[in-house]
């Protein structure tokens, strides 16, 4: 018995693992279909080159984004925003959460980005000095 060699399957396979994301694609689009929205909006960045990773890569994480979706696998971020501000606050110590509460619902200044990093949030708060004991004069207490 002779095998075939196919000459082609190397290139096929990197090939169809880039097409996955797009073979997503292929359900049925109800019109006014936000994930098909937001999808057409990403790849347009993407396409754009304005993106934040290659075109490729942003295409693919547009495609699986779009599918996952599609299989109520995503939420929308803005749903749960108290949630997980509560949440990043309480591994503060108790003295630290309300000022940690305070900039995270967008009191004071916020500076950098997710891209650059990371955010970095500062409220300043003025906090009066405790009033001192009044000084006696030793000529005074001497009396």
């Amino acid at each position: 018995m002779k095998t075939r060699r196919l000459p082609f399957l190397p290139v096929l396979v990197p090939v169809l693992a880039l097409l996955m994301p797009t073979l997503a694609l292929a359900q049925p689009v109800k019109p006014g279909d936000a994930a098909q929205q937001r999808y057409q909006k990403e790849r347009a960045v993407c396409l754009a080159g304005t993106g934040p990773q290659d075109r490729a890569t942003c295409l693919k994480e547009a495609g699986a984004a779009l599918a996952e979706s599609r299989r109520q696998g995503l939420t929308d971020p803005g749903q749960d925003t108290a949630s997980h501000q509560r949440q990043r606050c309480q591994v503060l110590p108790v003295a630290d959460r309300g000022a940690c509460l305070a900039r995270m619902s967008g009191q004071g200044t916020a500076s950098g980005s997710v891209a650059g990093g990371g955010i970095l949030r500062e409220l300043r708060t003025v906090v009066p000095a405790a009033s001192a004991p009044a000084v006696i004069p030793a000529s005074a207490a001497s009396r």
